[in-house]
């Protein structure tokens, strides 16, 4: 398997359950985890009695001792109602563990224009990305430009447990560490051997691996050239409305052979790029991209419950830059006006 970097150094890749439980690597996971959580009272708790309770995971890890707890269940609104699922704080440093092990693993697999939970990537230069794939189809705006955008029907609840394993199996031969994933896959399911949590940080990373059989699908054997996704949202850039059409039953019927997998019959978009395409809290127009007005409508309502709060300036301030941040991408002087008046009520 070669070498996996860990931090500034590098480790060898075989024997992958000693990497993850090593002292240093349950450390490494602790701090990354608990960065900016310090004052969540579960996070306190722990930290009480942090060696102590990192030399005990580390020996339930060494003798098989460990297993997964159980889930706090909330919803929250992110736009749309979603239903996460919260697991302990000794669980969670596990997740990390993990990940910082395995993903080095993985991610070389994974195709460019994967771009949710990847390092380097994120909603912006998949925006940037579409868009220089319409301009460079459209040749200067000289030919027409097609979307087909598509979402996956209530993924996460959807995964199977036993495909997940078979491709996490493709690359990791330690049978502790397969025990261990299988143990947190098994945590959770929707129905029997379905279904995986929203809130683990180990989801991220198991999305990505499932869904890049997806993505190898239509990048090599349809030889998809303008192809992008972010998370269960996948976009075909082309200038044949026609064979664009024809994708939707092609994907229907990769999806749920391959990976016992839906689309959303009312999430799929087939539009011309003149007339705009909505993506990721954008639409995207030939000339400028505006800001999704529900997405712009949600950030208001959000500052207007902080000043209701009583929240301080710093914090105002601070959440005004993040949402200034995301209006810099776009042509969205009315929003940053809205959002300066709502910080700042004259």
């Amino acid at each position: 398997m070669g070498k996996i970097p860990l931090g500034g150094g590098e480790i060898n890749g075989h024997n992958l359950f000693d990497q993850v439980i090593t002292h240093a690597n349950l450390q490494l996971a602790w701090r990354k985890f608990s960065r900016g959580k310090s004052r969540k009272k579960d996070v306190r708790e722990f930290s009480k009695r942090l060696e102590y309770n990192l030399l005990k995971l580390h020996y339930l890890l060494l003798s098989g001792g460990y297993r997964h707890s159980g889930y706090v269940s909330f919803f929250v609104a992110d736009p749309k109602l979603r239903h996460i699922h919260k697991a302990a704080v000794v669980d969670r440093v596990v997740h990390q563990a993990i990940v910082q092990i395995i993903e080095p693993l993985f991610d070389p697999g994974f195709i460019f224009d994967s771009y949710s939970s990847r390092s380097g990537k994120g909603t912006h230069r998949a925006v940037a990305k579409l868009r220089q794939s319409a301009r460079k189809l459209s040749r200067n705006n000289t030919r027409d430009v097609w979307f087909l955008k598509c979402d996956i029907r209530k993924f996460f609840d959807s995964i199977s447990h036993g495909i997940l394993l078979s491709l996490l199996s493709r690359k990791i031969c330690d049978r502790r560490l397969l025990d261990l994933l299988e143990n947190i896959i098994g945590s959770f399911h929707v129905m029997p051997e379905i279904g995986i949590p929203l809130g683990n940080l180990t989801s991220q990373l198991f999305s990505n691996i499932y869904l890049n059989e997806l993505d190898q699908f239509a990048k090599r054997r349809l030889s998809i050239k303008h192809y992008i996704r972010y998370a269960d949202d996948f976009i075909i850039v082309g200038t044949d409305r026609a064979y664009l059409e024809t994708l939707i039953n092609i994907f229907h019927d990769y999806l749920s052979r391959s990976l016992e997998l839906d689309l959303h019959p009312r999430k799929i978009a087939l539009r011309p790029w003149h007339q705009g395409i909505d993506y990721l809290g954008y639409v995207i127009f030939p000339h400028h991209t505006i800001l999704r007005r529900k997405t712009g409508k949600r950030m208001i309502r959000r500052i207007n419950r902080k000043v209701l709060a009583g929240a301080s300036a710093d914090e105002l301030g601070a959440t005004a830059q993040s949402y200034l941040g995301i209006l810099s991408h776009c042509r969205g002087f009315g929003w940053q006006k809205r959002t300066a008046q709502a910080v700042f009520p004259s």
